[in-house]
């Protein structure tokens, strides 16, 4: 079970993801407050694994209480104010969700606290090989995951842009993104993957990385940017 503390001073809020923790059969409420300090003793307490946090509260703000705990547990702001956002990811936060918030979004945020703890073991171990093979101009092409730069879907095929070089498969994007470790690539683009230690920066909405000697600029689906804001923040890049 995931232990979850949830902290908002609007007792609506609080009613909100109470449910939607109640539909989630491995999700089990510990606690819930509606104040920062309260929330202080119920973290050092019970050590909750989750922690569902608004951001404007009155003492003690969201960001404050995260800042003065040594070691914060895995945490999702939660807010009505876009604004935050930037430093929600600054303090490494897992998810920030805008309320109100749908039950698909909070669900998306659960799934990023299951995979942010299975990473540690799963890819450590699997994907022991820093290769795989892909199936190209009539053989098996092998590639190393360090030397990809990006990697561009068109229709039926991919082209896997290297550091020298590339390679065009008869092959999906859905196929080959499943067998990249996700910690090390990411999909910023209903057309693009990328190599999250290739990225130079993240300018607006669009990732610059350096190829042939040139900048080459990703444009980054909106459906992706706040993944990748908080993979760029865990990857400390």
């Amino acid at each position: 079970m995931i232990r979850v503390l949830i902290i908002d001073d609007e007792p609506l809020a609080l009613d909100i993801l109470e449910n939607y923790i109640d539909r989630v059969p491995d999700l089990e409420l510990i606690a819930k407050c509606d104040n920062a300090i309260d929330a202080n003793e119920i973290i050092q307490k019970e050590q909750p694994d989750l922690v569902f946090l608004d951001i404007q509260m009155p003492q003690m703000t969201g960001i404050e209480l995260i800042k003065s705990l040594p070691s914060p547990p895995k945490f999702v702001f939660t807010t009505a104010f876009a604004e935050y956002a930037l430093d929600g990811f600054e303090l490494a936060a897992l998810d920030y969700l805008l309320k109100p918030i749908a039950f698909d979004r909070f669900l998306k945020a659960v799934n990023k606290y299951k995979e942010s703890k299975d990473s540690k073991s799963n890819h450590s171990n699997a994907n022991a090989d820093d290769f795989f093979f892909v199936k190209a101009d009539k053989k098996l092409i092998k590639i190393h995951f360090n030397e990809i730069l990006y990697i561009e879907g068109l229709k039926d095929y991919v082209i896997i842009k290297k550091e020298v070089g590339r390679v065009i498969a008869l092959q999906t994007m859905k196929s080959l993104e499943s067998k990249l470790p996700s910690n090390m690539f990411m999909r910023v683009h209903r057309s693009y993957i990328v190599n999250i230690n290739k990225i130079k920066a993240v300018v607006g909405n669009a990732i610059e990385i350096t190829e042939s000697g040139q900048s080459k600029h990703i444009p980054i689906g909106k459906n992706y940017k706040d993944d990748l804001l908080a993979i760029v923040e865990s990857n400390k890049l």
